[in-house]
């Protein structure tokens, strides 16, 4: 029924509700029994209140409008009640619409829009763009596609038992560790059953042998595999690999993905249920905020936590379209047979043609076989595992010719085996450089320079009365008591941290302060007395070879004499 056909039913439907609503009003008034004064009151009470309408809006009547209904039921009886459509004579000119129609049969693409631009181009006037749809809807011609074609209907396709038919595809889903992860999954048709599922990072041939064998070693043999047109799915390794384990190999037409439905809609299960519970690590650290769900930080993490959620939710839960569990109706008629080991091995090994040389020699991605002599111009068959380009099987017509022997071996993998990327290390926080500046900051703090000591002369001519010396921070002053340490530093002071900021001659003059007006009662300290007596006379031989010192001064001690108490490493030994 067209959209015409329904809109005037739909107007007698309501014009008939119409006409009920107005006997409806007026039943009581059509007692023959009621004077006119008697009639004449009940017709303005009628007036005067609200009245639930045919549309289920409060109405109001007027008396006029009930006087008038009143005469037209005694005239024409119910069928008078009923309103009369309006007749409206069409705006439009029947040229102009049968224009309009024959442009878009001749290019059923083109729009209303487009054809209202057109009518008005030639004529200097065109109907509106609305008219022209609803003209368009009227003759069923606004359903057609560009090619003029009407939209194919297509019905609900099931595999008669499970594994008669695996569907494939791939998703795109969220950032781990940075690089966008992908899911290359395979559906069984017949039972819903997620038979192989894995995550990675690339969506090429090794990413697809590794998720279609376990698939197989797990869920047994598929009599048809139904994938897309996408260049892992064309590759020749698929075509391969389901000639040798006897499936089908079938791509969907290009365009026509509605073939594909039942795994289209179990990938939006997945982002629906399962990756709207993922978060990526990365993320986080690069944004700082807190996010919910589940952090992940690699491909193993996030193929566990699938694997889990896949067994214990998806697989136990009732299909919508079945009414059972993916995995009670996969497993209907009985468990699966798997693909025995030695067939796995045979189907996902790769093979490749060549015509061996006058050497009796192949050539494979740069890598050099000798091969049988006896093979010299044959197209031979090299049979080999992606990943072991060592061991290469040389067949012709399916009969083996045993291995090929290398010759020269530039690539151990095929190109097209690029693994899944190895994870970063984990800094070990070690700086080696600032460890090697510490040590020479240290170094440089406890070394004592001798060129760099003040001159004794000036320093006592400068200050007669030197003061005590002056330690540093960290450092044991030369009059505090026995045992009594610096607390002003934070931790208590050691031996190599002790160094003066002072003339070490003034300390000559400190060990005897009779000489020097100090208290004669004062006790001297032999270990301190000799310490300074080595420190000045090892100043006297530095001041005595210096470039400005005099011809006949002569020091107190010999040049090569080493005086006792000498520093050893920058520190004063103290005597024991």
């Amino acid at each position: 029924m067209s959209s015409a056909a329904d809109r005037d039913a739909a107007r007698r439907a309501l014009a008939r509700e119409i006409a009920l609503f107005r006997f409806r009003l007026i039943q009581d008034a059509l007692d023959p029994g009621l004077t006119a004064k008697q009639r004449g009151r009940m017709v303005r009470s009628i007036a005067a209140g609200e009245h639930p309408g045919p549309l289920g809006t409060p109405v109001r009547v007027s008396r006029a409008n009930l006087d008038r209904w009143l005469r037209a039921y005694r005239t024409g009886g119910f069928t008078a009640l009923i309103p009369v459509p309006r007749r409206v004579s069409p705006t439009t000119p029947a040229p102009v619409l049968e224009l309009a129609v024959a442009l878009k049969k001749e290019a059923p693409g083109r729009t209303a829009a487009q054809i209202a631009v057109i009518l008005a181009a030639q004529s200097g006037w065109a109907p509106s763009q609305r008219t022209l749809q609803r003209h368009f809807a009227e003759l069923g011609i606004s359903r057609a596609r560009p090619d003029g074609s009407v939209p194919a209907a297509f019905g609900r396709f099931e595999a008669e038992r499970p594994n008669a038919r695996w569907v494939g595809d791939a998703l795109h889903g969220p950032l781990v560790a940075g690089r966008k992860a992908i899911l290359i999954a395979f559906l069984d048709d017949h039972s819903r059953l997620v038979v192989a599922a894995r995550w990675g990072y690339h969506e090429n041939a090794m990413a697809l042998r590794e998720t279609l064998r376990a698939g197989l070693a797990s869920r047994g043999y598929p009599k048809v595999v139904y994938v897309d047109n996408g260049s892992m799915f064309v590759d020749s390794a698929l075509r391969r690999t389901c000639a040798v384990i006897g499936a089908k190999l079938t791509h969907s037409q290009a365009g026509r993905p509605q073939g594909r439905g039942k795994i289209e809609r179990f990938f939006r299960t997945v982002r629906d249920q399962f990756l709207v519970e993922i978060t990526d690590t990365a993320a986080i650290a690069e944004t700082g905020s807190a996010r919910t769900g589940t952090p992940v930080a690699s491909l193993a993490e996030l193929n566990s936590l699938f694997d889990a959620w896949l067994h214990q939710v998806y697989h136990q839960r009732a299909h919508s379209e079945t009414d059972q569990t993916p995995l009670q109706r996969f497993l209907t008629h009985g468990a699966p047979v798997p693909v025995p080991g030695e067939i796995l091995d045979e189907a996902f090994r790769w093979s490749e043609w060549r015509t061996v040389t006058s050497t009796a020699q192949v050539n494979l991605h740069g890598n050099l076989y000798d091969v049988d002599p006896s093979l010299v111009g044959v197209r031979v068959e090299l049979v080999f595992d992606p990943s072991d380009l060592d061991r290469i099987d040389v067949r012709v017509h399916s009969r083996s010719y045993g291995q090929a022997a290398p010759s020269r071996v530039r690539r151990h993998v095929h190109p097209k085996a690029a693994g899944e990327p190895t994870a970063p290390p984990v800094p070990t926080g070690i700086d080696y450089l600032r460890l090697i500046e510490a040590r020479h900051t240290h170094s440089l703090n406890t070394r004592l320079n001798y060129a760099h000591l003040a001159n004794p002369t000036a320093t006592a001519a400068a200050d007669p009365s030197p003061a005590a010396p002056t330690p540093v921070a960290s450092g044991k002053p030369a009059d505090s008591p026995a045992g009594q340490t610096d607390t002003s530093a934070g931790r208590a002071p050691h031996e190599e941290d002790w160094c003066y900021e002072t003339d070490l001659v003034a300390l000559t003059t400190l060990a005897n302060p009779a000489g020097s007006g100090g208290d004669p009662a004062a006790v001297p300290d032999p270990a301190l007395d000799a310490e300074l007596a080595g420190f000045a006379a090892l100043l006297t031989h530095h001041h005595g070879t210096s470039p400005d010192a005099k011809p006949d001064a002569e020091p107190d001690a010999e040049p090569d004499a080493e005086p006792d108490g000498q520093c050893e490493g920058g520190r004063p030994q103290v005597a024991s």
